[in-house]
């Protein structure tokens, strides 16, 4: 049979997107907003965005939660054409914050817009497709999928009618639009603050709103339940670290200052307790090493609190959906002593990372004075850090 060439599938047209992505999400039972919470390896905003990326959305516009910026910074480091925008009150006050700017600071802007939930975290690209298709006739397309089950209208709990099924439509994200007149709808719009979605505000305004399949897979991450099947319970990391004791240093271990003749020597305040516990944690959830997060070559960290390191890694365990569970260090030296400054070791740990001081164990070893440290060269510490998905 003869060999056919390959048809190269047209490009899609210019879009911009809009992600919502402002909202609290507290019934997720995540430690942070659901949004910025690990979900499959990355966080949930994350998938989203790059969906819309990879589909040559430009630019991609994030209404994000008050204060929240350096949340939504981490979750979308790397991916081009990203702004992002102080949502509202509402959702419909979000979107418009997003349309504003996107009127205000891009006047190249392309004509069509897509508005899409965060937590509809997984995004076929193929339904950005059909949407786009969408807007060659009409002014909006909005995703949509049957309804299969029998519909029942409640009355105070109890049945007082049925709809017919035939007619309903289950409606997603993202969906899409002509910009000026999104926007003009939006401007307009004097109805219920509560607006489900962009679709309500679009046919409110007058728009024609095609309907184009939508996907299973766009279902929207509610309930912790949503995020547990996607982590495992418990995870557990292990640090080590070492510095060496220099004359004319101060010693700083376990965020506690000791009086001794001797101090570690280091790029920051050199706290080899908090420095095992920081690598530990970020093993624990995979997030790499104390090095890459705070490099000795960067000036910024040069006499640092080890604290900040300790709060650093704590806000990644719980970006990645997890809490802390239990603590165990072990710190590894001849002297000084570290049976006396144990109680409050344990309890500046435990302040540092929002725990009781039960779930703190401070132990300290000698070498029985074998190599660096029983030669009082250096001290080393070691730490095992648990962790448990969701909220406590």
């Amino acid at each position: 049979m003869e060999h056919m060439p390959s048809q190269q599938q047209p490009a899609p047209p210019p879009f911009a997107a809009v992600i919502v992505a402002a909202g609290a999400g507290l019934r997720a039972g995540q430690p942070v907003p659901k949004q910025f919470a690990m979900w499959r390896g990355m966080p949930v905003l994350r998938h989203s965005a790059l969906a819309m990326a990879n589909a040559g959305a430009a630019p991609i516009i994030v209404a994000i939660p008050q204060d929240a910026e350096e949340l939504a910074e981490a979750a979308l480091k790397g991916i081009a054409n990203i702004h992002l925008v102080t949502g509202g009150t509402t959702r419909q006050a979000s979107v418009r914050n997003a349309l504003e700017l996107l009127a205000a600071d891009f006047p190249e802007l392309p004509d069509y817009v897509l508005i899409h939930d965060a937590a509809r975290a997984d995004l076929p690209q193929v339904v950005i497709g059909r949407l786009l298709a969408g807007l060659a006739e009409y002014p909006g397309s909005i995703p949509v999928l049957p309804v299969v089950d029998s519909i029942s209208i409640d009355k105070s709990g109890v049945m007082a009618g049925s709809a017919d099924r035939d007619s309903l439509r289950r409606v997603q994200t993202p969906q899409a639009f002509h910009f000026p007149a999104i926007l003009a709808a939006h401007r307009a719009w004097q109805g219920d603050a509560t607006a489900g979605d962009d679709a309500q505000v679009a046919l409110a305004g007058g728009l024609q709103i095609r309907h184009v399949p939508g996907d299973e897979a766009l279902a929207k991450l509610t309930f912790a339940e949503d995020f547990m099947g996607q982590m495992p319970m418990v995870r557990m990391g292990m640090g080590y670290d070492v510095h060496r004791l220099a004359a004319g240093e101060e010693l700083w271990l376990a965020g506690i200052r000791i009086e001794h003749d001797l101090g570690l020597s280091g790029h920051s305040d050199a706290d080899v307790a908090l420095h095992a516990v920081v690598d530990a944690m970020l093993g624990a959830v995979a997030a790499g090493d104390i090095g890459q997060h705070f490099p000795p070559s960067d000036p910024q960290w040069k006499g640092a609190s080890s604290a900040r390191f300790v709060e650093h890694a704590a806000m990644l365990v719980a970006q990645a959906g997890y809490r802390i569970g239990n603590v165990d260090l072990t710190i590894i030296c001849e002297a000084p002593k570290i049976g006396p400054h144990r109680d409050a070791m344990r309890g500046k740990l435990a302040a540092l990372l929002g725990v009781d001081s039960g779930a703190v164990s401070v132990k300290a070893t000698t070498t029985e004075r074998l190599g660096f440290t029983g030669r009082q060269e250096g001290i080393a510490a070691q730490a095992v850090v648990t962790v448990f998905a969701g909220q406590g």
